[in-house]
């Protein structure tokens, strides 16, 4: 099969790495991609959004399967559009995309469905928000209902911030994505991430995975879109496991359906396991990063069959195997993120890997032949281990060898899941 995958961050260099050791692969193109996946790939110079672009090559070069990587295009409806010419996509339908595209199709999904969620309330204008946020107190969640690139959410733990945070929103700070709120009630739990994929009608559960969103050692600081992941979860046992299929994907694939928008692709769901069980945080309806480049390594069945499988509606036709091993990945990020940033700066030495081992690349570009950060995440560095402590010193003694100045990284990630094991 002829493949191209469509981005260019540590979630699609993880993709091509893995994609790239199917024997059913004859040849994969990345559009843009990045340095670090040209060892795997041939690197196409199309932008994520220029549709007709897209379709162009896929014509020129009798393009097989289409693999969408960042959700961008999936909310704009490039699945849609190329499916409309015959090709076979991984990633759901512009109207099933609203999952992620939209807080309030999702909360308004888990209300017909009951589907465990937070309470909550959707507000076109910041009057009537902030009436609501004073009358429940905090702490409270604030959602900018469209795609923010992440940073539209704000849990806030005082009434001044949840205040501050629809004023935010109303004000345009997310363009377009701030025109509607979603006020949520806070949920008090340990979060998680689970991987599920969808072809319509049938559900292959993925593995686990946990990620650290906060800027700074112990979970302190600002939100990010992740500083590092680990996988599997610990907190997501074989029973809750059962329960989050049960419980939240089964429902919403049949509502989905239901709904006229059937799903296929793959489902991210952010959980927080509290005491009532697992509850929906947030949909994403693409991979998770940094979380895909731990899950991959974890994964030993063909990608191209899982993914082919997805977009074909025969998921009922392949299971996925995992190593037992822990993955573990360490963000490696430009100094001054997730605020302002310089680019362009010199990353001058990457460490020598091993099997078990892989630096994914995020955030680089080459400018003179030189490898440069161009990000504010910019390198994933990614080991496994036989426990979570392991994997935690592989990557942190890879990352040693990154010779970055302007690189940072938080020290602990997989803090939580060592003390388990050691406690």
């Amino acid at each position: 099969m002829k493949v191209l995958l469509i981005g260019s961050g540590g979630r699609e260099h993880a993709l091509a790495w893995k994609l790239a050791q199917s024997p059913r692969l004859t040849k994969l193109f990345v559009a843009p991609g990045n340095p670090g996946m040209a060892d795997s790939a041939t690197l196409v110079d199309i932008g994520v959004d220029d549709h007709a672009g897209i379709l162009d090559f896929c014509k020129s070069k009798a393009i097989d399967f289409v693999v969408v990587g960042p959700e961008g295009p999936l909310v704009a409806g490039i699945a849609d559009f190329l499916r409309a010419e015959g090709f076979a996509v991984f990633g759901p339908s512009m109207a099933a995309a609203q999952l992620e595209g939209s807080k309030g199709f999702t909360k308004d999904i888990c209300a017909r469905y009951n589907i465990p969620t937070g309470a909550y309330k959707r507000f076109t204008n910041a009057e009537a928000a902030k009436a609501y946020v004073i009358e429940q107190g905090a702490p409270i969640v604030v959602k900018a209902d469209g795609l923010a690139a992440g940073k539209g959410v704000t849990v806030a733990m005082t009434l001044e911030e949840a205040l501050a945070a629809i004023t935010d929103c109303f004000d345009g700070a997310f363009g377009a994505a701030g025109a509607e709120v979603v006020v949520e009630a806070y949920l008090d739990g340990e979060e998680a991430s689970f991987f599920c994929l969808s072809d319509g009608k049938t559900a292959l559960a993925l593995a686990t995975a946990q990620d650290h969103k906060r800027v700074g050692d112990a979970d302190t600081g600002p939100n990010t879109g992740g500083m590092g992941a680990y996988s599997p979860a610990p907190v997501m046992t074989p029973d809750m496991v059962e329960r989050t299929m049960k419980e939240i994907i089964e429902p919403t694939i049949r509502g989905m359906a239901e709904s006229g928008y059937p799903f296929t692709g793959v489902f991210f769901a952010g959980l927080m396991i509290t005491q009532k069980g697992p509850e929906l945080i947030e949909y994403n309806v693409r991979f998770g990063d940094p979380e895909t480049q731990v899950l991959l390594m974890r994964l030993k069945s063909d990608l191209l069959d899982l993914l082919y499988a997805a977009s074909t509606g025969t998921l009922d036709q392949v299971s996925a195997q995992w190593s037992d091993d822990v993955a573990l990945t360490v963000v490696m990020a430009s100094k001054g993120y997730p605020g302002n940033y310089d680019k362009n700066t010199p990353i001058t030495a990457l460490p020598h890997t091993v099997d078990g081992e892989k630096v994914f690349h995020a955030g680089t570009a080459l400018k003179d032949g030189e490898l440069v950060a161009t990000g504010g995440r910019v390198l994933n560095v990614t080991a496994t281990g036989p426990n979570v402590a392991e994997a935690q010193a592989r990557a942190y003694a890879l990352v040693e060898g990154v010779e970055w100045e302007n690189g940072f990284c938080r020290r602990d990630i997989g803090w939580r899941a060592v003390a388990r094991e050691q406690g």
